[in-house]
């Protein structure tokens, strides 16, 4: 299990201390230092069974910057996003926990660790 992560995130830090307190083993990734490609992102959507935009945290300044609101949401543009967030991994919604079965949740809620910890 891996948990990509921004530690000045609350959300971030709350999923794992669940983590820990569960007695997971996980590995962390501090996904802005250590930046996912556009190939893992790809996965991480395919894993998520997500598109990009479901994912892009749109009110971030670069967001804002990058008119990602007026960006079709199609599939002729996901390529366009997924480069975006690899890009400006700040728009990456966090956090996200791939499991050991080949799935991952988007994890903002204690609910989703845990449903994450069952896989």
């Amino acid at each position: 299990m891996e948990i990509w992560i921004n530690p000045a995130c609350s959300k971030c830090r709350g999923a794992l201390r669940l983590l820990d307190e569960e007695g997971a083993s996980y590995t962390v990734r501090r996904y802005l230092e250590d930046v996912p490609s556009e190939n893992e992102i790809r996965d991480v959507l395919e894993r998520l069974g997500l598109e990009p935009w479901d994912i892009t945290r749109t009110q971030e300044a670069a967001a804002r910057d990058l008119g990602l609101k007026d960006w079709p949401r199609d599939a002729a543009s996901r390529a366009r996003w997924v480069t975006a967030l690899a890009e400006h991994p700040k728009l990456i919604q966090r956090p996200i926990i791939t499991a050991d079965d080949g799935t991952a949740v988007v994890a903002r809620t204690d609910e989703a660790v845990r449903d994450a910890l069952g896989r």
